[in-house]
């Protein structure tokens, strides 16, 4: 009788395999992404799980936070001589799940790899247990999410003492979430502006922020602080992209603008697009999304300094400078008398 053909995520995971052993995927180099799988392999996301699941549980590849699931460095001699245990599947209650420890499980993944490849199986595989174990813990993937996120921002850290000025405080906030982007790509991402997810840390963080900004009435104040969360956000994005895109090309964005160059260049000598030719003798890199962020933090915090003294002057005929330290605001002229009715 014809022996039935392997599973499907068992013949990736031998090729995967293969390239591990023959040197073609080196420590360090980063395997093919469940994203990639999928893709390469024309198979369900889930099979692409289980095949990075099975590659881990072997010891193979591990996964690094901001680059993906790479190969693993090989066991010290010493290590490979050792007698290997005898195996044994632990039940699902020695493998100390919590709340926190199913949470912080997914913070790791979603770093690594992204928030499109979290599932419950794949952080379930972080454990070595079966998806439905985590639901003791969590209700579903959509609130797993949320406590990720509201953890992430758990760890920030306030400074102490805390910029007294408006703009300094404003600005202060803007780059702690920056950098939390920065560490969480995925974050950025998930927040939403039109349907804003119920977080008591992060609404804590943008108090702070704004603690410092006074003679504003409610609604233009919080205009404001979405105002510049909308700044933030919105660029910190482009670093979720950026990972995916790696891990879907391989190409890092250094190789990927070099091999768009000549493209570019054709589009650029045209003479159509004099905006963009006219960077074109720049240095590389002049802009990215550290000098976007930098640029627009400073313009809007240019555009609410002009906002916050003309209501300044508006109240007491004191106004605060750019650095948001009063200053005497100019005489104002008096106002004409309205016209009299006839």
């Amino acid at each position: 009788m014809a022996q039935s053909a392997p599973p499907p995520y068992r013949r990736i995971t031998d090729e995967i395999r293969r390239r591990i052993d023959t040197g073609e995927l080196a420590p360090g180099n980063r395997v093919p992404s469940t994203r990639r799988i999928t893709q390469e392999w024309g198979v369900a996301m889930a099979t692409a799980t289980k095949v990075l699941t099975t590659l881990r549980q072997e010891g193979l590849v591990r996964a690094v936070p901001g680059v993906g699931t790479v190969v693993a460095e090989p066991p010290s001699p010493r290590a490979a001589g050792a007698a290997a245990p005898r195996e044994r599947r632990p039940r699902e209650t020695d493998r100390g799940l919590s709340r926190e420890s199913v949470v912080r499980a997914g913070v790791r993944v979603a770093d690594a790899e992204g928030l499109r490849a979290l599932s419950m199986r794949r952080v379930a595989a972080e454990f070595g247990v079966s998806s439905m174990a985590l639901y003791r813990h969590v209700a579903g993937k959509d609130e797993l999410v949320l406590l990720m996120a509201d953890a992430a921002f758990a760890g920030i850290e306030l400074p102490e003492p805390a910029p007294d000025g408006w703009r300094a405080r404003m600005e202060a906030g803007a780059r702690l979430q920056w950098e939390l982007y920065r560490r969480h790509p995925w974050l950025a991402q998930y927040l939403s502006i039109t349907r804003p997810q119920p977080m008591p840390r992060a609404m804590a963080l943008i108090e702070w922020t704004m603690a410092r900004v006074t003679g504003i009435d409610p609604v233009t104040l919080i205009h404001m602080a979405i105002t510049l969360l909308n700044h933030v956000l919105a660029t910190a994005a482009g670093f979720e992209d950026d990972l995916e895109a790696e891990q879907e090309t391989g190409l890092d964005q250094n190789q990927w603008m070099a091999a768009m160059e000549p493209v570019f260049e054709g589009i650029l000598t045209s003479g159509s697009y004099p905006m963009y030719a006219g960077i074109s003798g720049a240095d590389e890199g002049v802009v990215n999304l550290e000098s976007i962020f930098e640029f627009g933090l400073a313009r809007l915090l240019d555009g609410m300094a002009t906002l916050i003294d003309r209501q300044a002057a508006g109240a007491d005929g004191v106004r605060p400078s750019r650095r948001g330290h009063p200053e005497p605001a100019p005489p104002r002229r008096p106002r004409r008398p309205p016209p009299c009715p006839s």
